[in-house]
């Protein structure tokens, strides 16, 4: 399961009511996965989508649908997404028990 922090889902409402326009906001939905790079070797990737794709994990949380492929899931099981707007940085970040470390920037992350 993928998790979202109630921060991160006022901030996640807001935005999908802005990528969706005059469309139907509830055929939006989170997409959110794991690249290669950065400098722990692993990147966040996160996106609004509205085209599920064959192997697609679907969950939802606090009412927000999230989807992730299958090898991006293996890395973020039991994640919590999160926002913060504080002075100590903006934006939303990833609080993963699966990182063995994270960079500075919070962007990256090892298994």
């Amino acid at each position: 399961m993928i998790f979202i922090s109630d921060n991160a889902k006022e901030k996640v409402e807001k935005l999908l009511v802005e990528t969706a326009g005059d469309n139907d906001v509830s055929k939006y939905f989170l997409r959110v996965s794991v690249v290669g790079g950065g400098c722990s070797g692993l990147s966040y990737k996160m996106d609004f989508d509205h085209e599920q794709k064959p192997g697609d994990q679907v969950f939802e949380d606090k009412g927000i649908k999230v989807v992730t492929d299958l090898k991006s899931f293996l890395y973020l099981v039991n994640t919590t997404l999160e926002f913060s707007d504080g002075l100590n940085g903006k934006g939303f970040f990833f609080s993963n028990p699966n990182a063995a470390r994270t960079c500075a920037c919070g962007e990256s992350f090892a298994v």
